[in-house]
């Protein structure tokens, strides 16, 4: 097998575990059917309008917004979409779902004596929804939302303020993200060791990983 299929953690070289949450700890169904069938559903529903023609409407609004911190802010759509997005995620948070190997593998990085900081672009209100859900919780020892720190992972001031309030050695630092443009602006950085998520939506095939180590669940980063 390749790197690119294996990828092997040099554990003696890290010091701080920076994990993604949707997508990489949590699965991203829940989020891929949320903003892509039920918000859009009940935005027709509100509005009058087809479920086609409510989802078409939707997803040129989300992409005019995609990769920017207003993107992922549960606070900005539900102003500009005038609707209770927590209600509606509520509906649907039966969905809500860890990964394989996700919880042994970080009581084993912490029983390691590392830390590990969540490091993710939700918004507070859905990583305490999936929190609550997960319970998850008390086996980080940081829990980090772009929107506290004013910037997107996709930003160089995300791990410019990350640094401020969470003290890490890039050369000694690992992060684990499903996201291509997360990735390459950790590596920008200086992030040394960086992995890709390979199948962050369970229902759906595989992602282009690009040239990073990719994993196809944790149990192969185990410290």
């Amino acid at each position: 097998m390749t790197l690119a299929e294996t990828p092997m953690l040099e554990w003696s070289r890290i010091d701080t575990v920076l994990l993604d949450m949707d997508g990489t700890l949590l699965d991203l169904n829940f989020d891929n059917h949320f903003w892509q069938t039920h918000l859009p559903q009940r935005y027709a529903e509100a509005r009058g309008m087809s479920p086609e023609a409510g989802r078409e409407e939707l997803m040129a609004r989300y992409h005019g917004r995609a990769g920017t911190l207003e993107w992922y802010s549960v606070d900005f759509w539900e102003t500009a979409l005038e609707l209770d997005i927590m209600r509606f995620k509520e509906e649907v948070a039966h969905l809500i779902d860890i990964h394989p190997h996700v919880p042994a593998f970080l009581d084993a990085v912490r029983a390691s004596g590392r830390r590990v900081v969540l490091a993710t672009n939700a918004h507070h209100k859905s990583v305490t929804l999936k929190m609550a859900r997960t319970g998850l919780t008390p086996r980080f020892d940081a829990i980090v939302s772009s929107h506290a720190l004013g910037a997107a992972k996709e930003e160089q001031a995300f791990w410019q303020r990350l640094a401020e309030i969470e003290p890490f050695d890039p050369a000694r630092t690992v992060l684990v993200d499903d996201s291509l443009p997360v990735l390459d602006s950790a590596k920008i950085y200086g992030i040394a060791h960086l992995v890709a998520v390979k199948r962050p939506d369970t229902q759906r095939p595989e992602k282009d990983t690009g040239d990073y180590p990719a994993i196809d669940d944790f149990s192969q980063l185990m410290p």
